[in-house]
């Protein structure tokens, strides 16, 4: 199995603060947060606060993204009748 998203968090904010030369406390400075937050969220901590986290990744000029998977099994979640709302349209509703 590959790298939880906490992981490639960690290795994403980790690499774009190396290539932007800077120290964990300036980073927290400009972004507004403790310089702890940065540690935690560079070690992968499973717990954070998003509106820091938003913060920090913006300041890093990074985004988080959702997105609808597109997985059998995140159809399969979705149920028979999700298949058919995209095929038709949400007109076609009942």
């Amino acid at each position: 199995m590959g790298n939880s998203f906490p992981d490639e968090l960690a290795d994403e904010a980790r690499a774009r603060r190396g290539s932007l030369r800077l120290s964990q406390r300036e980073l927290a400075e400009l972004a507004g947060v403790s310089e702890r937050f940065v540690r935690f969220v560079e070690q992968g901590k499973r717990t954070v606060q998003l509106d820091s986290l938003l913060a920090l990744l913006d300041t890093l000029g990074l985004e988080l993204r959702v997105q609808t998977r597109t997985s059998a099994a995140a159809r399969a979640l979705a149920g028979p009748r999700a298949g058919s709302e995209l095929r038709d349209g949400p007109e076609a509703r009942p």
